[in-house]
Order: structure tokens, then sequence, then C-alpha cells
């Protein structure tokens, strides 16, 4: 592990995201990291489909950046996936 220097501004930035979405300032700040790294590497993914591939990549064990890297990771919805709407049950 290693420390990353950041700005006052960007820090307190993390620090009202963490707070209004129930995660650590560290868990933000790697989610941030993330999803950069995935629209760097992906541009032509929108915001959804990159939660679409870091929620496939940890059911699958993980984000492995060397898989993003040689474009390995599945950046659609598989189509036997069911859908949200498929997964929700009658109340």
């Amino acid at each position: 592990m290693g420390i990353v220097k950041i700005s006052d501004q960007m820090h307190e930035n993390l620090r009202l995201a963490s707070t209004a979405l129930s995660r650590s300032i560290n868990s933000q700040a790697e989610h941030w990291m993330r999803v950069g790294m995935l629209a760097e590497m992906y541009p032509d993914l929108d915001h959804r489909e990159i939660c679409q591939m870091l929620v496939r990549a940890e059911l699958a064990g993980g984000l492995d950046v060397a898989l993003a890297a040689r474009g390995e990771l599945d950046s659609k919805p598989a189509a036997d996936a069911p859908t949200a709407r498929a997964r929700k049950q009658p109340h």
C-alpha cells in the first residue's frame, strides 16, 4: 500500500462524497480511481456501463488491471444475465 498526495480541495471532495455515499474516504478515492482508469481504457463506455463492468469484475473475483489493459474485460452485459427488473421480487 502506498501514499497518494492529493490537494486539500480534492480531499474535501472525497470527504463529502464518501459521507453522502456511505463509504470511507479511501474507498471513495479507490472507486473514483477505478472508474477513471476504466473510462480511459474504454472511452466508448458510459458511466453506467463502467459501473456494470465493475460489478461483473467483482463477481468474478475483482478487477484485474492486466486484463483491462489487454482489453479482455467483458464490457457488455452477458446475454443470459438477468436484468434489474427481472430480479425484483413483488412485495
